[in-house]
């Protein structure tokens, strides 16, 4: 049984889920995929019942009801802690993250580090066909949240991430409570501060060109009000 694991949350992601899937299993190295399904209408779920008729090492969780990309990246990790994974994985559906750049990231778990970040803010902005505000919107939050709590990453809201298995047994995660950046930050925080060392791997972002985006104000303002809660519950110890 492969070590790596891929989780993949998907809500209405027909157009994109397939093509998803086919390029991480044409990878050199072993993943597996782990689809957590939040009860598509769209028949995102049969799609992938199908394709694991051709796919034995693609597996699927469906959620009842949509209840944020915070609680299905949890849902995943608890599905994957409760197997043999030593490595797992977050990235989304929509190919904004380049499948390629997976064993980059299990690359840099294996030299020695817990968490490695996919990151557009590395060195400089790695970010192609995203309007300006969203760019904007995204870099001034991770600077934000690097500004209050002190963590030391430039994309503290990537979504393309890499857990060795120990982090993840090691967060409680039933307190893991946002979820959209929110989440994102969340997790590489409390990471930081149970003392396991983080490196940001440059990747090139590229903006979904089919289906549509989830990012709403609500998500923003979670991620906004949500960092100064991770810093004064840290102060307090309350974590």
């Amino acid at each position: 049984m492969s070590e790596r694991l891929v989780i993949i949350p998907t809500y209405n992601e027909l157009e994109n889920v397939e093509n998803i899937i086919r390029k991480v299993f044409a990878l050199p190295a072993d993943f597996h995929i782990l689809i957590v399904d939040d009860s598509s209408p769209d028949g995102t779920g049969f799609i992938v019942r199908e394709l694991q008729k051709e796919f034995p090492k693609l597996f699927l969780e469906t959620r009842i009801e949509k209840d944020g990309l915070g609680k299905a990246y949890t849902h995943g990790f608890k599905w994957a802690l409760d197997r043999s994974y030593q490595y797992i994985f977050e990235m989304d559906a929509d190919l904004s993250h380049n499948p390629e750049d997976l064993p980059k990231l299990l690359q840099a778990l294996e030299n020695g580090n817990d968490v490695s970040v996919g990151s557009r803010y590395s060195h400089g902005v790695n970010v192609v066909n995203w309007p300006m505000t969203r760019v904007l919107l995204s870099f001034i939050a991770s600077k934000y949240a690097r500004f209050v709590t002190g963590l030391p990453v430039n994309d503290a809201t990537a979504g393309f991430v890499g857990y060795k298995r120990i982090v993840l047994e090691k967060l409680d995660l039933n307190r893991i409570k946002f979820k959209g950046y929110g989440f994102q930050i969340e997790m590489k925080y409390k990471s930081w501060k149970k003392g396991f060392k983080i490196i940001e791997v440059p990747i090139i972002f590229t903006n979904r060109v089919a289906g549509e985006s989830k990012i709403s104000a609500n998500i923003m303002g979670e991620a906004v009000f949500g960092i100064l809660m991770l810093r004064i519950r840290s102060i307090f110890g309350t974590l």
